[in-house]
């Protein structure tokens, strides 16, 4: 288990209303996600807190914690918190709670949520390389936003907005912190109302040991890519899904990390399966009699599964990857459920006879297009914006052009692959040189070789 390291959460309030930021979608922890200035505490921080005479008192508040919000605030703000102390245009300080990163996260932190409540709105420096954009928002507005689907965030920041937005005035906020029973669930978090992520572990491909399934739906819900890697973890996922309540099962494609145990589950609790004709038949292929006793409904482009919000949620086909991969967003693109076509954590395989990389170029330009507000990925968070999605496409476009030249200089397959992936653990030189193979048939495809 790793260390918890110390943070700072720093909520300025003004009146009725919130300072929050959207925190920029290149970034690699939470692009995209809505929330409060801040950042880990340093050693040196209590020293911070020291220098500054407050008339009031904060000796509930650590003074590491305290000087450490007064550092970012000058840091990310550009304004000196401490001296606003001393001149009175702080009239209160309240320490609201503390968030404890899961203990599935490699990285974790508690994160102390310091309100600071302000006589004015202070004039700010906003640093840009962390927020895309920063605004005051009525306590009011901002709960009604995060209950529409518009704002994604880790669940700590999420319930914080949610409750000042029923009391602007709380000095206390109960239940931070992400909880489940090891023992018989597996993780999930809300991250955009009413997409709920649930990570069972899995027969992935590392880095990634988790597929995530996701379970949407306002009064039909539907229960996408279940997946765990043993019959124990089944159980767990199985008692996670129940608490919610679940009416279908939606498969994204037929690689066995998205479907094991989706068979299983369908027959227990007596429901139905979607999938694409193509993911039905590979499936079947390899696994004869695995939908035996099972409901399924076959599903296309434009079908409407469930309502997310109001919104009808509709199937989308994203070949490239896998040629019967489905994809899933809500007619607003508030969001877009991608399945594998780019990863949260690890990369892409285009490989074996269900991968076409022209397709898959293609499709990733398509969802570009639409520009959905938030990716949900299989594997990995959420991410604000299609900034990853292009980079995916930069770099394929990249890896095309070197592929294309050393194939010119005559270099061999197996000699593309040393020159290119020489960095690469030699584990993974196999699912490399799948990618290297569809680049091959994309540029014969373009007339290019």
């Amino acid at each position: 288990m790793s260390d918890i390291i110390d943070a700072a959460s720093i909520i300025l309030t003004y009146e009725d209303e919130i300072f929050l930021i959207e925190r920029q979608h290149y970034l690699k922890a939470f692009p995209g996600y809505i929330s409060f200035p801040g950042g880990k505490i340093e050693p040196e921080d209590a020293a911070i807190a020291k220098r500054y005479a407050v008339p009031y008192g904060n000796k509930a508040i650590d003074e590491k914690i305290l000087g450490g919000a007064i550092r970012e605030g000058v840091e990310e703000l550009g304004i000196d918190l401490g001296l606003m102390m001393e001149k009175g245009e702080v009239v209160g300080i309240d320490h609201l709670g503390v968030a404890i990163t899961p203990d599935f996260n490699p990285y974790r932190f508690a994160t102390h949520f310091l309100r600071f409540k302000l006589t004015r709105r202070p004039e700010m420096t906003v640093d840009t390389n962390e927020a895309r954009v920063s605004f005051w928002l009525k306590a009011n507005l901002i709960k009604q936003k995060f209950e529409a689907g518009e704002f994604l965030a880790v669940p700590p920041i999420r319930k914080t907005c949610i409750d000042l937005g029923a009391n602007i005035n709380l000095k206390t906020i109960e239940n931070l912190n992400v909880t489940y029973d090891s023992e018989s669930e597996v993780p999930y978090i809300e991250p955009l109302q009413g997409m709920m992520q649930i990570m069972p572990l899995s027969h992935t491909l590392r880095p990634a040991t988790r597929t995530n399934a996701f379970l949407i739906g306002d009064v039909c819900k539907v229960l996408v890519d279940p997946s765990p890697l043993s019959i124990e973890e089944y159980e767990k996922l199985k008692n996670t899904v129940l608490k919610f309540g679940i009416n279908e099962i939606f498969l994204t494609h037929h690689h066995p990390d998205h479907f094991e145990y989706s068979n299983l589950l369908s027959k227990e609790l007596d429901i139905p399966v979607s999938l694409s004709e193509d993911t039905y038949q590979r499936i079947e292929k390899k696994l004869p009699g695995f939908f035996e006793g099972v409901s399924l409904t076959k599903r296309k482009e434009g079908d409407v599964i469930t309502h997310w919000l109001g919104q009808p949620v509709r199937v989308y086909e994203v070949p490239g990857h896998d040629e019967g991969q489905l994809a899933l967003a809500p007619d607003n693109m508030n969001w877009f459920l991608a399945g594998d076509l780019f990863q949260g954590i690890g990369t892409v395989v285009i490989g074996d006879e269900e991968g076409d990389m022209k397709k898959y170029m293609d499709t990733l330009k398509r969802v570009i297009a639409l520009n959905p507000k938030v990716i949900f990925p299989s594997h990995g968070i959420g991410l604000g914006g299609t900034y990853y999605l292009q980079k995916t496409l930069e770099h394929r476009l990249m890896r095309e052009d070197e592929i294309y030249k050393l194939h010119q200089q005559n270099y061999s397959i197996d000699q593309i692959l040393l020159s290119l992936y020489a960095e690469v653990h030699p584990a993974l030189h196999p699912y490399a040189l799948k990618n290297i193979k569809k680049h091959l048939e994309k540029l014969r495809v373009d007339g290019r070789i």
